[in-house]
């Protein structure tokens, strides 16, 4: 079943249908601490905690109260989300998590059974684990512009629905816990696949002598045109990839758990591992703290296109 998101009921929608309009968050990285701003801007009660000190104290410029500990963030409120880097930091957070009746939204990607041990562990503490995992990118969790892929146990998910609207355009329910994360890993494959196709399409244009400012102003909105051209193009005409949505050392997780899952199905994916080999080589070109649009980069270098 497919849920569409609505606009949410400026100050306290959640509230008006039963849950309290308090929401905690925890992991205030890049998607985290947009959650979060969109979240307070929408008139919930954002409550947040990092192991980060500035990231905690950054979530106030953003309307939210931070929390010195995961232990006072659950007392504040009855859903939470999570943001986290890794499956040791969700492992973590697991362990020391506490507080029986609560709704964790798990918004990571990451293998699901990494999630189902999660799930297991919040079980046995009355902890209801849904797994949430989101599709966009840093930038369009700022704007906004999130789709969520949400899965697990129903009650739990009619509890958490309330304040998706409030940081994100979409949200689906798709059943049984790890519908999620498959849904997820469908479209960052899209997404992997996508973005070195928008740079191979700026270098060939570009060596071709047509201006990356015009490749970009006729294409956006051409038949061949994707979201991750509309929007990682913008960086690709600059040419500048340092304030990054998604890191390319980071991006390597995710291109992982994909290859696993595939070949885990039997699944070919000729064009994702094609793809990966040009990732790959953001790394050793010094591109792995910049944005995955820095592909464009590699394919400008290995077609000797300069600017």
């Amino acid at each position: 079943m497919t849920t569409k998101g609505r606009p949410p009921d400026k100050g306290g929608g959640a509230k008006r249908r039963g849950v309290s309009d308090s929401i905690g968050i925890i992991g205030l990285g890049i998607m985290g601490s947009a959650m979060a701003a969109n979240l307070a801007k929408a008139g919930f009660t954002v409550y947040g905690y990092d192991v980060v000190a500035a990231r905690r104290a950054a979530l106030k410029k953003s309307g939210g109260t931070p929390a010195s500990s995961l232990a006072r963030l659950a007392r504040a409120a009855e859903v939470l989300i999570t943001s986290l880097p890794s499956a040791k930091a969700l492992h973590d957070v697991a362990q020391e998590l506490n507080a029986r009746g609560r709704v964790v939204m798990e918004t990571s990607t990451l293998p699901i059974d990494e999630k189902e041990r999660a799930r297991e562990m919040l079980a046995k503490k009355g902890i209801v684990l849904l797994d949430c995992p989101l599709s966009g990118t840093g930038a369009q969790a700022r704007a906004k512009d999130l789709v969520v892929y949400a899965s697990g146990d129903r009650k739990a998910y009619a509890k958490a629905e309330p304040f998706m609207p409030g940081f994100s355009r979409a949200h689906h329910y798709l059943g049984a816990f790890g519908n999620g994360s498959k849904m997820k890993f469908v479209a960052n494959l899209l997404v992997a696949i996508h973005n070195v196709s928008a740079a191979e399409a700026f270098v060939l244009g570009m060596k071709a002598g047509l201006p990356a400012e015009t490749i970009f102003r006729v294409q956006a909105d051409s038949a061949g045109s994707s979201r991750m051209f509309q929007v990682r193009g913008p960086m690709m005409v600059a040419g500048k990839y340092g304030e990054a949505t998604m890191r390319n050392d980071l991006w390597q997780k995710d291109m992982k758990i994909i290859a696993e899952f595939a070949a885990k199905l039997g699944v070919p994916t000729p064009l994702f591992n094609a793809s990966a080999a040009i990732y790959s080589a953001t790394l050793s070109q010094g591109h792995e703290t910049h944005d995955t649009a820095a592909v464009c980069a590699v394919l400008e270098r290995m077609a000797g296109v300069r600017r």
